[in-house]
Order: structure tokens, then sequence, then C-alpha cells
């Protein structure tokens, strides 16, 4: 997120600052799995169409940055299999290719829920999985984390307007003095962006009256990477939780977890080793894949679930861009666009969903008991 607002902020000549506490992508964006994937298509609303319209664009977008930089970041519309094993799955998996006919289009664009018998592909999904038949869905996508942090990390070195700065902590912020102090010394700013994942929360709860609970809470997730004799134009595979994402050169990556309680945020355990366990069952051709990474690490989770963008009610200096949890990878672009804008006072060509801004966040929050 912090890396697509400065983007934004490079593309609108606006001077800027990027502060890193580590390195850049050493978080949950430097993870491994890099799925992008839409919600059902059935009760269809402002957030759902805020995704679909956000992972449509972000095909072009990747595309512009690639060739602005003359790097891959490994994305493809490969598709999603979902394994029906019930038959009363199928059923509602009918229903939701009827929703999708509906309100998967985007111009000439149309994007499909197809209900099959069988999967599109041989040898890639056990075909005992989908004993009542597969979704193969047309919108999702893939991208290679790392190298797509990469292709942002390049374009920015050559930014005119914005400045990146790694090792550098951010202690606190003080909005109404416009002053940020960091263990480089004293930042100061017309407009804080603050972009820090889940560590943005203490930092938000800290200046926010009134809340009776957290913002949000870092949930840890586990992942890894196998290296298997597997095309790379495969669909993704997602059920229950797993998922099996094919990248380039024949690695697939395996996920995740979410554990809202853990004692090491960077170990992986056996709640990965099932994980592989079942990928191998739902994918036979990973049955003797080696596994090249295992990974754990920390994404935001606002107590609300949705993404958390937009000013501080009470601190208007303070525009957060962080939370949706599993969701913000594929939605980073348009929410930092709107965050940087909001900033500025530029207005932009899209809303964000009431429920994504932080001012919902903290009466949601304010009206807990």
């Amino acid at each position: 997120m912090g890396l697509w607002a400065a983007v934004h902020a490079e593309r609108l000549g606006i001077q800027a600052l990027l502060v890193e506490a580590g390195r850049l992508g050493q978080g949950a964006s430097g993870g491994l799995l890099g799925a992008l994937m839409p919600h059902m298509p059935d009760k269809w609303s402002d957030k759902k169409q805020f995704q679909f319209d956000a992972l449509v664009a972000l095909e072009e977008d990747i595309s512009a940055l690639e060739a602005e930089t003359g790097l891959s970041a490994g994305y493809r519309r490969a598709g999603r299999l979902i394994p029906l094993p019930k038959p009363h799955l199928r059923q509602i998996a009918l229903g939701h290719s009827r929703d999708a006919e509906v309100h998967w289009h985007h111009g000439e664009r149309q994007f499909h829920w197809h209900v099959i018998d069988a999967a599109p592909v041989e040898g890639w999904i056990e075909p005992s999985a989908g004993e009542s038949g597969f979704v193969h869905d047309t919108l999702a996508a893939r991208v290679a984390p790392r190298a797509f942090l990469e292709v942002l990390r390049r374009f920015l070195a050559a930014a005119r307007h914005v400045r990146l700065c790694e090792g550098v902590t951010v202690e606190n912020i003080d909005p109404e003095r416009g002053i940020a102090r960091s263990s480089d010394g004293d930042i100061r700013f017309g407009r804080c962006i603050l972009s820090a994942g889940f560590r943005s929360f203490p930092i938000l709860d800290e200046l926010t009256e009134g809340r009776k609970a957290s913002l949000g809470q870092p949930v840890k997730g586990q992942a890894a990477m196998l290296k298997a004799d597997v095309d790379g134009d495969m669909p993704v595979i997602f059920r229950d939780g797993l998922y099996i994402v094919p990248h380039e050169n024949g690695l697939v990556a395996v996920g995740s977890t979410s554990e809202n309680r853990f004692d090491d945020p960077l170990s992986t355990d056996g709640q990965l080793d099932n994980l592989l366990n079942a990928a191998r069952i739902m994918a036979p051709l990973l049955a003797g894949a080696d596994v090249v990474e295992r990974w754990a690490g920390l994404r935001p989770k606002a107590a609300d679930r949705d993404p958390m963008v937009g000013a501080h009610p009470d601190h208007p200096s303070l525009i957060a861009l962080t939370g949706g949890f599993k969701v913000s990878f594929g939605l980073a672009h348009r929410l930092a666009e709107a965050a940087v804008r909001e900033a500025v006072g530029t207005p932009g060509c899209f809303n964000l969903p009431p429920s994504f801004t932080l001012a919902s966040h903290i009466s949601v929050i304010s009206h807990k008991t």
C-alpha cells in the first residue's frame, strides 16, 4: 500500500517521503501466494463492485509499470478452480454463475463463473475432489509478490518527486504539529499517510478517543513454495482456505493459515504441514515436489475486516491506509490512490465504499460494548 501511494504521489507530482522501518516488502506483502481472487458474485454490493473494478484495472496498471521498468511482476489472469464435493454446493454455484453474468462485466469484457462437470485441464486437480463438479472462474489472477514489489521499487527509484528511506522507524506521530518522530530525527509533514500494516493500529488507537476496542490486530499467515513440473498457466485452486497458486518456472505457492493467536509471528509449524498435505492430495502433481521455502508473516486485519482508508476525523492531516487482511493486496493500487487524492484534496474518478473509511471503522469501534 505504501509503495502504491508513492507511485500515485509521483504521478501527481507530489513531493513525498516514503519511510520504511526495515526494508521494503519485508512484511506481509513480501509473501509467496499472490492470489488475486474476487468475492463471490452473489449479494452484490458497493464493496464487491469496488473490488471487481480494482481487480480488472490492476492488469493494465501492472502492464504499464512493467513497460516503464522493463521488469515482470509475474502477473497472469489464470482463473480459478473450486471443487464442489456436495450436490447442494453445485446448486449454490449455479446461482453464482447467473450472478456473475449480471455483475462481472467491464465494458465489453465479460468474466464468467462456469459450473462444469470436469476440470478444464487434465492432471492438475484431483477429479474425485469435485464429486458434484467444479467452478471455473475467469476473473481470478495471480502475481509474484516479490517480483511485483521489485517493479514498484524500480519505478520509484527513478522518481523525481518521491524519495525512499529504509531502515528508519517512526516512533510516534503528532498530526497537530505535523511531526513524525523517527529513529533518524523529526520528520515534518503537511499530510501523513499511515501505511504501516498492522503497526498502524496502535498509532491510530492512541489518537482515537472514545474507542472501546483496538481498531485492528495482526493475523498470522503461513505459506510455502514448492518446485514442481507444473505449467504456470494453470488456474489457481481454492477450497476451504487452501490456496494452490502456480507461478512461473514450475514454482507453486501453497497457503494459507489465519491465526489470531501465535507465539512466534515468523515461524512455521504443523499447520503449514497440514496445508501441504492437503495440497498434495488436491493437486497430485505436487506429490513429490520439494519445498523450497516456508514463510510466515503478519497481515493487518481491521476490527471491521474491511480495508481502512482515509483521514482521521479528529486529525485530518493523518490519513490511514491499512487493514483489509487478505483482500488488500489486489486493491492496494485503488486504495492508495484514494488516500493520496484525499491527502491533497484532488477528487478521484471513483468513490470508496463508506465502510472502508477510517471514520466508519472508528464509529463501529466506538459503539462496541
